[in-house]
């Protein structure tokens, strides 16, 4: 049944849960991006023939409308009382001057935290792609690195340090200009007090119902979803379903992601797959809820989501919709990171570490017969050492990891103990990407460092399932993201070995002193 607090829950979630971007260089390409567009509907005043149009510029983006928008209270269709702030008209405002104070604080910590990219200034960090506006700046000849504190008047986002820089490097902002003012017109949405329809997930339909997984479109249709009819809506419903369907796209019998179509799915991976989805669809015994006929039930399917962050905190709704695409089969999530608890310490305090709860995790297993969720606000490499979840099945057990980042300077030093010991669990393990230099970054590393110990299941590629919304890099508004932009797969490599057959010796031959 749909919760009648979904909606609440999932505003809250997309308000605090936007994933701590790493300072990761990428500009989408055109072909990435949506059409430019242009920005107003008014028609622009006659110039005279062969001259630019005149602009209004300032030190922050400006937007006249014909009327202002009072705020009023409504009631929803679930019977809550809100306050819309702002409408569909209304959603366009400078970061700076925002109605919402968030968004204000946000602009703020652009403006103490992000560097200007002009190419006039030394640079400030290591690029990490040929695309890199960090790449074009020199640091024998450069001027001294200044903050950014000038917004652009077409997107409202802090992007250079004056109006002269915006100007002169207008061409490389343009790139990326058009999605820096959708996520701006996003960001306000989520915080303008409308209902959102979109979070009304769908509720489980019978098991002879096929799912087609070939894209965002077709899984909403045969889900049974309510139409969204905005691209808006799409951008805010799939930053949350973006999770579980990754996960669900790889695993189940009907994954877009095969052998033979695009080839992305190795041979070893039709192995490791084939073994996870054989406990994933069980046949049909005949078994029911009466004396009768009763049957054993397999054991649970356990699913360790490393390094959790935002994603431990999403409406549990959100994560059944995975466990209803797999009918007769029970999950238990663990989601173990420390930062797995990050905003949910007054909704879930953690329990005190005893000997039977060693870890102090927090169990959730009312949520429904068919998923259990854990919490671990821990490394897993220090679990695994104990022996807590031994043994491991590749037909029962799977590890996902959201934005690992391996080889990233940063944070790669907490994977460098716990990728030896995944790797020798023999399970199969889903990893994503920000974007797609965030992707080859940690297979490189992986490569590079574990080549000879894996073998690579699902090949590194866009994830059909990706997050239709984009986010900004709060300490370098240029590098546009999303979450879940790519996905592959690799597991710890298994050695056969064959048992050679003792040879006889034949009767007269000579033995040997």
């Amino acid at each position: 049944m749909r919760s009648p607090y979904t909606c609440n829950r999932c505003l809250t979630v997309l308000r605090t849960s936007r994933p701590q971007l790493r300072p990761l260089p990428f500009r989408s390409s055109p072909q990435s991006l949506p059409s430019q567009r242009p920005h107003s509907t008014k028609t622009p005043p006659a110039t005279p023939k062969l001259a630019l149009p005149r602009r209004n510029v300032s030190s922050s983006a400006i937007q006249k409308f014909e009327k202002p928008f009072e705020p009023y209270e409504y009631i929803d269709p679930e019977g809550i009382t809100r306050k819309l702030v702002l409408n569909e008209d209304n959603l366009f405002h400078s970061f700076t001057h925002s109605p919402i104070p968030e968004i204000r604080k946000r602009a703020a910590f652009m403006r103490q935290h992000a560097y200007c990219p002009h190419p006039s200034h030394k640079p400030t960090r290591t690029p990490h792609s040929p695309v890199d506006l960090e790449s074009r700046k020199s640091s024998e000849t450069g001027t001294p690195p200044a903050h950014v504190n000038f917004e652009c008047p077409d997107c409202g986002v802090p992007v250079y340090c004056c109006e002269e820089h915006w100007a002169d490097d207008y061409e490389a902002h343009l790139e990326v200009c058009d999605i820096m003012k959708e996520v701006n017109e996003d960001d306000h949405d989520l915080r303008s007090g409308r209902f959102f329809k979109e979070f009304l997930f769908a509720e489980p339909q019978m098991e002879e119902i096929l799912v087609n997984m070939t894209s965002w479109d077709s899984y909403l249709y045969t889900r049974d979803y309510d139409a969204l009819n905005e691209d808006r809506e799409m951008r805010q419903a799939t930053a949350l379903l973006t999770y579980p369907m990754t996960i669900a796209s790889v695993i189940h019998e009907l994954s877009p992601y095969s052998i033979r179509r695009e080839k992305r799915l190795t041979p070893e991976g039709l192995k490791s797959f084939s073994a996870l989805r054989h406990s994933l669809h069980p046949p049909r015994t005949g078994g029911g809820d009466t004396w009768n006929n009763p049957r054993l039930a397999p054991p649970s399917v356990r699913i360790f989501i490393l390094g959790a962050r935002a994603e431990s905190s999403l409406p549990r709704e959100t994560w059944m919709q995975m466990a209803y695409l797999f009918h007769r089969v029970q999950f238990s999530l663990h989601f173990i990171g420390p930062e797995a608890m990050v905003g949910r310490e007054n909704e879930l305090p953690l329990p005190d570490r005893t000997p039977l709860n060693p870890f102090g995790a927090v169990v959730e297993d009312r949520i429904s017969n068919a998923m259990k969720i854990s919490t671990y606000v821990e490394y897993y490499h220090t679990l695994h050492k104990t022996g807590y979840f031994y043994p491991y099945d590749p037909y029962f057990d799977c590890f996902v990891l959201f934005h690992p980042g391996f080889g990233n300077p940063v944070s790669m030093h907490e994977w460098a103990e716990t990728l030896p010991l995944l790797l020798e669990t023999k399970c199969p393990i889903i990893a994503t990407g920000y974007s797609p230099w965030d992707m080859k970054q940690d297979v490189d590393y992986l490569e590079k460092r574990f080549g000879n110990e894996m073998d690579m299941l699902l090949k590194p590629d866009e994830n059909l399932f990706r997050s239709l919304r984009w986010d900004l890099n709060d300490y370098d508004p240029h590098d546009i993201t999303c979450s879940n932009w790519g996905v592959y797969a690799f597991r710890g490599k298994r050695y056969e070995t064959t048992k050679k057959e003792d040879v006889r010796e034949e009767e007269g031959s000579e033995r040997t002193e």
